[in-house]
């Protein structure tokens, strides 16, 4: 199934409209803020699937209630680093205040691959957003394994990546947070092995897994041989054809496959504040 077709009927109360041809869809009918049904959330489950993230509107939600609405997908957990807001651990505050020049996670990447399990999806709410700019990009991994070429896909389908945190240009990202909240072991190195090519558990699609952010080389291999190649993927997986862009506001919440999906905060309104809340949603050991 394509990123433009849906499984929901236009007669249904939901709407889904995609927004780009390679992924995302924008969801309408739906208040986070309320309890959802069993066929809601199955209905937001496929098209999650479909179309990798999805986009909501006006969604004035509490942390208690942004908890709620996660769980409805999957069971929410601490991101290692930056302890979450007071109260709730499992919300972490993304933000880039007036004063700073560097954004919080300003690359491409999947989120935290450095983890032994890393989290099956993500749900960003835009608390505070600058007037232009901070707009977000996404990316269809599965898109980005499918176009490259036969021989390539089977030469990488056998091999691992090694992906830390240590990795320079993200660490320099988060250092801001890690300051104002560092959370106890905030200082560790983390890292884990996966498969370049990984096989999505509820779907069977491969989807390339290494990012520019944590992935350091090849399994069994060293940085220096590994950077040629993986420095195409990491280029190949951007390829404009493969994203799309949401523009927030404030109330704006995105809720991504981190399976599938990259995506990369734009850094572009210096001198503005952003603020979102972010909530992890546990995951399965990538095969």
């Amino acid at each position: 199934m394509t990123a433009r077709s849906s499984p929901l009927r236009p007669s249904d109360e939901i709407r889904v409209n995609p927004i780009a041809g390679a992924l995302g869809a924008e969801v309408e009918g739906v208040d986070l803020g309320r309890p959802l049904g069993a066929e809601t959330v199955a209905k937001l489950r496929r098209a999650l699937l479909d179309h990798l993230v999805l986009f909501f509107r006006d969604q004035e939600l509490t942390p208690e209630a942004l908890l709620a609405a996660a769980r409805h997908f999957g069971t929410p957990v601490e991101y290692p680093f930056v302890k979450g807001i007071e109260g709730h651990p499992d919300v972490i505050e993304v933000a880039k205040l007036e004063h700073e020049r560097v954004n919080f996670g300003g690359i491409w990447h999947s989120d935290t691959t450095y983890l032994e399990i890393p989290p099956m999806g993500t749900l960003l709410l835009a608390r505070e957003v600058p007037p232009v700019g901070g707009d977000t990009l996404f990316a269809n991994m599965y898109l980005a394994c499918e176009t490259l070429s036969e021989g390539l896909r089977a030469m990488l389908d056998g091999l691992t990546a090694v992906n830390s945190s240590a990795r320079a240009d993200v660490t320099r990202t988060r250092e801001d947070r890690v300051r104002s909240a560092p959370k106890a072991g905030a200082e560790r190195v983390l890292e884990a092995e996966h498969p370049v090519l990984r096989t999505h558990p509820e779907t069977g699609r491969k989807a390339l897994y290494v990012n520019v952010a944590h992935t350091q080389r090849f399994g069994g291999m060293s940085e220096a041989e590994s950077a040629p190649l993986l420095g195409y993927l990491c280029r190949h997986l951007t390829r404009p054809e493969f994203t799309c862009r949401f523009r927030w506001r404030p109330g704006s919440l995105a809720f991504w496959d981190n399976r599938a999906a990259q995506h990369n905060p734009i850094n572009d309104y210096h001198g503005y504040r952003r603020v979102m809340h972010r909530v992890t949603l546990a995951g399965d050991r990538p095969r």
